[in-house]
């Protein structure tokens, strides 16, 4: 199951394999997620409170970034994967469409045309 298109190469194989990549990134990306209790070493009464604060915001906005980028992966490894099996679809399609011709077609000679 292979495609060739204005330079482009297309693999069944390779758009799966490629799917279980992002699903296995997104994986060890979530295991090693940030510590939340980093924070806590730099709260008041630790360290100033503006410093405190500006932390605690970055540590925010970093979190909300890392679930983005763990979410991102896995919605591309899904939709990669549904594009896998609408590629196999039109290959199967094209396959029969092709049988079907060689089945009820009939050889003309050139001469004879």
């Amino acid at each position: 199951m292979t495609g060739h298109n204005d330079g482009y190469a297309v693999s069944g194989a390779s758009i799966n394999g490629n799917s279980n990549l992002l699903v296995e990134l997104a994986g060890l990306l979530y295991q090693g997620r940030p510590d939340g209790e980093l924070t806590v070493t730099a709260r008041v009464p630790r360290t100033h409170h503006e410093v405190s604060e500006a932390l605690d915001s970055f540590a925010r906005f970093s979190n909300d970034q890392f679930l983005d980028t763990v979410s991102l992966l896995a919605a591309l490894s899904t939709k990669l994967r549904t594009a896998g099996g609408n590629y196999a679809d039109a290959d199967h399609a094209t396959d029969a469409e092709i049988r079907r011709i060689l089945a009820s077609g009939r050889y003309v000679a050139p001469e004879d045309r």
